[in-house]
């Protein structure tokens, strides 16, 4: 059964590097994704191309000018926030042209290195770290109804697909989110933090904190903020995004041992060391093409775990940039992750908890394959 499920892993990472490739071909440009690379102790930005070639963009760039001498002189970009500032106006269009150039070339430039060569790093360092909760309505019902059958409340009558049922009592918080007057959706918005000490990269390890043991998986469409926002329409908010990734909001669900604040404590369950991986790669919003209707799925040692859509959202990914614009400034390489779908383990009657061995994969169609084996505490290093 183990190798059958990886075999069924492996299919989906094809299926979703095949939808890449097709996605490269789209309309003539070549489509790239963007990451944060470390070679050698040497940190650098890189192109990613067909997911197997890494560009040194500032290497690459310096090639590009000194073959095409009337080409504006760019300034290497120090970080992927500096580069995702100045992507519009200058670096789109550069991009473009060295992936054409990599691209048609017989054998890879020099400044090309194959990415498994590569220690792969979060694509960027955000300064804010948001995640949607209760955003899927299959993930709340299947909280709701584990929770009935262990003996607490029972669940309420669920919504149709995206949120759609009869009406609840929800109202407008005013400045924060208005209700439009013939929205059905029974709650609002609902945004918490991630500390942004706490994300890792593709490859590094996710360390089961001592004493902890219902810590919880949850694979998570995530977008990249492309400029400041505050109050945000919903109709512009796409105006607002640079690109989007993978996050594994890893979850504590054991508790904190007490009523206090009525028992919720968001600091434990989501804050502790290696608990936000990031990545692999930021894809660019226009090679991305239709992110709320996009497939994510998670896969613990190959067994699928959850397989859903951003199309089952609650709330879309737009609303959530409106719903935290509201509230905080947001800036370029912030990150807003679009909740959970169902699956994890707080709706399993029969839960399967992660554990130190594991491998946990987020895979996420068009970004890539976000993967993190799972080590306990004693091991102490993150990689």
């Amino acid at each position: 059964m183990a190798s059958r499920l990886t075999i069924v892993a492996l299919a989906l990472a094809l299926a979703f590097s095949a939808a890449d490739r097709v996605g490269a071909q789209a309309g003539g440009a070549v489509s790239f994704k963007l990451g944060t690379f470390e070679q050698n102790g040497r940190t650098f930005v890189g192109m990613v191309l067909r997911d197997t070639q890494v560009v040194d963009i500032a290497r690459g760039n310096a090639a590009f000018e000194a073959a095409n001498g009337s080409a504006p002189k760019l300034t290497a970009p120090a970080d992927m926030k500096q580069l995702i500032v100045r992507y519009d106006a200058e670096w789109r269009q550069r991009l473009g042209a060295i992936a054409k150039v990599v691209s048609s070339a017989a054998s890879p430039p020099a400044y090309v290195v194959p990415v498994n060569t590569l220690r792969i790093l979060p694509p960027v360092r955000p300064s804010v770290q948001l995640n949607a909760g209760g955003n899927y309505v299959e993930h709340t019902d299947g909280i709701a109804a584990n929770q009935a059958r262990q003996g607490g409340p029972a669940p309420a009558p669920a919504p149709a697909r995206g949120g759609r049922g009869p009406a609840a009592a929800a109202t407008s918080a005013p400045g924060i989110w208005e209700r439009a007057a013939n929205d059905p959706r029974p709650e609002n918005p609902y945004l918490f933090q991630k500390s942004p000490s706490i994300i890792i990269g593709n490859g590094d390890r996710i360390v089961m904190p001592r004493g902890r043991t219902n810590i919880d998986f949850e694979c998570e469409f995530t977008a990249v903020i492309g400029k400041p926002a505050k109050y945000v329409s919903v109709a512009s908010a796409a105006d607002y995004i640079f690109g989007y990734t993978a996050h594994h909001d890893v979850s504590d669900r054991a508790g904190r041992g007490d009523r206090k604040m009525g028992g919720s404590d968001w600091l434990i369950g989501k804050n502790h060391d290696t608990f936000g991986p990031l990545g692999p790669f930021i894809v660019p919003k226009e090679f991305i093409k239709d992110p709320m209707n996009t497939r994510h799925v998670m896969t613990l040692n190959g067994m699928v775990m959850q397989d859903s859509n951003t199309n089952r959202m609650s709330h879309n990914m737009f609303e959530l940039v409106h719903y935290a614009s509201n509230i905080l400034t947001l800036n370029p390489g912030d990150t807003i992750a679009g909740g959970s779908p169902a699956g994890t383990n707080i709706e399993r009657a029969e839960p399967r908890w992660m554990r130190a061995g594991d491998t946990a994969t987020c895979t996420i169609d068009g970004i890539g394959a976000l993967t993190n084996p799972v080590v306990a505490e004693s091991t102490v290093s993150t990689r």
